[in-house]
C-alpha cells in the first residue's frame, strides 16, 4: 500500500510531508548523552579533627588551644578535664626548679601474671602510649618562695593505679623530703592498688603511710591534693592522711561501691576534706598555705 501524501502551502512553498507512518525503527535502544559535572567545593566545611574537644558536662565544643591554655578547665561550665601529671606539675612550680627523682624506675612481672595479655605486654603498651615508665612522676621543686616534695599521679597510665614502683617513688620522695626539711604535696588520681602485682601493690599502703608517719614526726607539713577519680587504695591511705587535705571540683572520692562513693563537695560537707580548690586557683593557694604551714622557715625557702 502506497503511503498518503500531503501537500502543505506556506506564503507560496510548497513542501511535502509524510502522513501517519513513523520512521523506521534502527534496533538500537535511544540513548541520552549525560551532562559532565562541574568540578567545584563542596559546601560542607569539613572540621580537621583533634580541633575540638566536646565537653561532657556541657555539650559545648572548646577549642583544644583555648582548652590547654585554661590548664583543661571548660570554659563554659568549668568541667575539670582529666590533666597528666608533667602537665600538672609544670603549671604548678617555676620554671627550670623540678628536679625528677627516679625518673627510670620501672615495674616487674613478679608474679608473671598471665590473662589476655601479659603484664608485661601492658607496661610496654602504656609506656610508649604515653611517655611515662609509671604513673606517678616525683621530685622536689619551687612553688612560689618554697622548696616542697612534689609528687603526681598520672590516670592515663593503667588508671593511675598503685604498684610496687608508685609506692617505692613516693615512699623515697617522703623520705628526702624529710631528710631535707621540706614541706610534701602528693596529688592523686587514681583507680586504687594494682591488680596485677597482687600482695606486692597491697604492701604500698602501709609502706606509704609509714614514711609520711616519720614525716609528720619531725613536724613537716603534708598537703594532699584530690583529683578526679581518687579511689580504693591510694585513698584508703597517704591520699586522706594529709594535715591539709584539698580536692577539685567534682572529683569522685571513695574506697568501693556506691554507697562510699561521693564528690568533692559531700565530702567538704562532712568534713573529709578541707577545701575544694579550682585548678587555676591551686597554685596560689599552695602558696598561701605553704606560708602559714611552714611559717617561713628557711629550708622552705630555698
Amino acid at each position: 500500500m502506497a503511503t498518503t501524501s500531503f501537500t502543505k502551502k506556506t506564503l507560496g512553498l510548497e513542501t511535502s510531508e509524510s502522513g501517519l507512518t513513523p520512521p523506521p525503527s534502527t534496533g538500537h535502544a535511544t540513548s541520552f548523552v549525560k551532562k559532565p559535572k562541574l568540578a567545584g567545593k563542596s559546601k560542607k566545611r569539613e572540621i580537621p579533627e583533634g580541633l575540638w574537644t566536646k565537653c561532657p558536662k556541657c555539650a559545648t565544643m572548646v577549642f583544644d588551644k583555648e582548652l590547654d591554655e585554661n590548664l583543661k578547665v571548660c570554659t563554659h561550665c568549668q568541667h575539670h578535664f582529666p590533666i597528666g601529671s608533667r602537665e600538672r606539675i609544670h603549671s604548678l612550680v617555676e620554671t627550670c626548679t623540678f628536679e625528677e627523682m627516679d625518673a627510670q624506675m620501672t615495674s616487674g612481672d613478679v608474679l608473671n601474671f598471665t590473662g589476655v595479655t601479659s603484664y608485661t605486654s601492658k607496661l610496654e603498651e602504656y609506656q610508649k602510649s604515653t611517655g611515662l615508665k609509671d604513673a606517678i612522676t616525683t621530685g622536689i621543686g619551687k612553688i612560689g618562695d618554697y622548696r616542697a616534695g612534689l609528687g603526681a599521679m598520672d590516670f592515663s597510665f593503667l588508671g593511675g593505679s598503685m604498684g610496687s614502683v608508685v609506692g617505692e617513688k613516693l615512699a623515697r620522695l617522703i623520705e628526702k623530703s624529710t631528710e631535707k626539711a621540706l614541706p610534701l604535696i602528693i596529688i592523686s588520681t587514681s583507680g586504687g592498688a594494682r591488680m596485677y602485682e597482687g600482695m606486692f601493690s597491697l604492701m604500698q599502703m602501709a609502706k606509704t603511710c609509714a614514711a609520711l608517719a616519720y614525716h609528720a614526726k619531725a613536724r613537716l607539713p603534708y598537703i594532699s591534693v584530690l583529683t578526679h577519680p581518687t579511689m580504693a587504695g591510694v585513698m584508703a591511705s597517704y591520699a586522706s592522711v594529709g594535715d591539709l587535705i584539698l580536692a577539685e571540683p567534682g572529683a569522685m572520692i571513695g574506697f568501693a561501691g556506691p554507697r562510699v562513693i561521693k564528690d568533692a563537695e559531700f565530702l567538704l560537707d562532712h568534713g573529709l576534706i578541707d577545701a575544694i580548690v579550682p585548678r587555676k586557683e591551686l597554685k596560689p593557694r599552695l602558696i598561701e598555705y605553704l606560708g602559714h604551714m611552714t611559717n617561713g622557715t628557711k629550708q622552705a625557702q630555698g
